[in-house]
């Protein structure tokens, strides 16, 4: 069957956000443009390794000589978004595979986010789903910014073993010996 691709490029909207209390948050990845809006459910880990990873391409970008795609140090405040996600989240699917890059091209941020695979599907198989939105680098860098806000408006670490510590605190196995 061939992969549903559900493709954004300059969308009105895109958007990383959790819904729940933490410690029992759903990470999701959301996309408007115009009526359309599209979410995908991803893990915790999934917004951190896309946060730092656009990071790491803007700052790639921003440090060739004469900063050519005009990458911005920091977010824009007016680019900053930090309104709650689209109601209502209607999760179109749970994301496996992440990919994101450059598109010389059209000079945007692309992030590929693939459906986890079905029980019956290989990792290497076509995806039933694919997300593909390309964004500006200015909204990239926004969309950075968010998205390692609320990763870390999550439980506080703890400060030994780096474990999340709940409101009623947690049972510490101490500092890892790695």
């Amino acid at each position: 069957m061939p992969t549903i691709r559900h493709e954004y490029d300059w969308p009105d909207r895109f958007v990383l956000g959790a819904v729940g209390e933490p410690g029992a948050r759903t990470f999701y990845l959301q996309v408007r443009h115009q009526s359309d809006v599209l979410s995908v459910a991803l893990e915790k880990q999934q917004a951190a390794a896309i946060a730092a990873g656009m990071d790491q391409i803007l700052d790639e970008l921003r440090s060739q000589e004469g900063n050519p795609a005009s990458v911005p140090e920091s977010p824009m405040p007016e680019l900053v978004d930090e309104e709650p996600l689209d109601e209502p989240i209607v999760e179109q699917f749970r994301v496996g595979p992440l990919a994101l890059g450059w598109d010389p091209s059209s000079r945007q941020i692309a992030i590929e986010a693939a459906a986890f695979p079905g029980d019956d599907e290989a990792i290497d198989d076509e995806p039933e789903e694919l997300l593909v939105v390309r964004v500006p680098v200015g909204a990239a860098r926004a969309f950075a910014k968010r998205a390692r806000d609320v990763v870390a408006a999550g439980r506080p670490p703890c400060p030994l073993c780096g474990g999340p510590v709940d409101p009623g605190g947690h049972v510490c196995p101490g500092p890892s010996l790695d």
